[in-house]
């Protein structure tokens, strides 16, 4: 083959590699609506984000299960919605709780359905999340991301989104039914270090419900190294009802207030690590006060 042409994938004919050659070029320039049909076919349906976001999914996953559990299972009240900023970034700080927590979505749903200017949430997860088939592509598509601070960075400082953490992470899930509404720590302050390395603010969130809806009443240490889970918990509909037993939620009733935002002003307070503890415990106070108030104000469990 003479240098300076290639062979077409369709053509048997040479096509000139410089487009814009000169009339001693073996083909004259094709315009750009004609190199379209080279171009691999495009899906107007497809809607994808850079971390795999699909609109499509996410919007079946709500139609279906979280709008049924939203509206009329768990029936969620919802304060301080205003709280979350219309624009801009922000990280949600939550408390955890239940054998497969439903709090993350209930909170994204009552955003998007409850704010003047509703907004899509990311919520972070666990890494080990990637080793169970299944869940490992289903999470990305309807709004979850690694957490990681490069990645909590780039959602709140660059992408200007919402981002929901929940920083007693496996602790929350674990903890017994008899230790309910009790946050465990929360971690070494990461999340208050990427808020403020961001300059974004951080809203408090309170959930009352989850540990009701999902109670777990032990854990089997034998069973979980058996079957290789990350943890083998003893709820009302599992093990019995088998794998969809985690899902079989009790009816109780979901309460959601969204605090008061937390701002940071300088460009360098996340340098001071001993700030950084201090914010951490502030966000862990205030969450578990709002809790204690909620929990003791309600009349019943499953009617709030």
């Amino acid at each position: 083959m003479p240098e300076g042409e290639r062979t077409s994938l369709r053509l048997d004919e040479p096509v000139a590699d410089d487009l814009g050659a000169g009339p001693d070029a073996s083909l004259p320039a094709l315009r750009e609506s004609e190199l379209r049909r080279y171009l691999p076919g495009v899906e107007p349906e497809r809607r994808l984000t850079d971390w795999g976001r699909s609109e499509r999914i996410e919007g079946v996953f709500d139609r279906t299960l979280l709008d049924f559990f939203y509206r009329y299972w768990f029936r969620c009240e919802v304060e301080g919605i205003e709280n979350v900023p219309a624009s801009g970034g922000a990280l949600l700080v939550s408390n955890h709780s239940g054998a497969l927590p439903p709090d993350a979505s209930m909170i994204g749903k009552a955003i998007r359905e409850e704010h003047p200017h509703g907004r899509p949430l990311n919520v972070t997860v666990e890494h080990f999340f990637k080793g169970y088939p299944g869940f490992s592509m289903l999470l990305p598509k309807i709004g979850c991301v690694a957490a990681h601070p490069a990645n909590v960075h780039r959602l709140l400082f660059d992408e200007q989104q919402l981002v929901l953490v929940f920083p007693e992470g496996r602790k929350g899930t674990e903890k017994l039914y008899k230790d309910r509404y009790r946050l465990r720590r929360f971690g070494r302050g990461g999340f208050v270090e990427a808020a403020m390395r961001a300059r974004a603010p951080i809203v408090p969130v309170c959930v009352v419900g989850a540990e009701e809806a999902a109670p777990v009443f032990a854990q089997v240490s034998l069973l979980k190294r058996v079957t290789g889970l990350i943890y083998f918990p003893i709820t009302p509909t599992f093990p019995h009802l088998g794998p969809l037993g985690m899902l079989g939620y009790l009816p109780a009733k979901f309460k959601i207030r969204f605090l008061e935002p937390i701002e940071f002003d300088a460009d360098d307070m996340y340098r001071d690590k001993s700030l950084v503890q201090t914010v951490a415990q502030e966000v862990r106070a205030r969450i578990q006060e709002n809790i204690w108030q909620m929990v003791q104000k309600r009349k019943s469990v499953w009617f709030g």
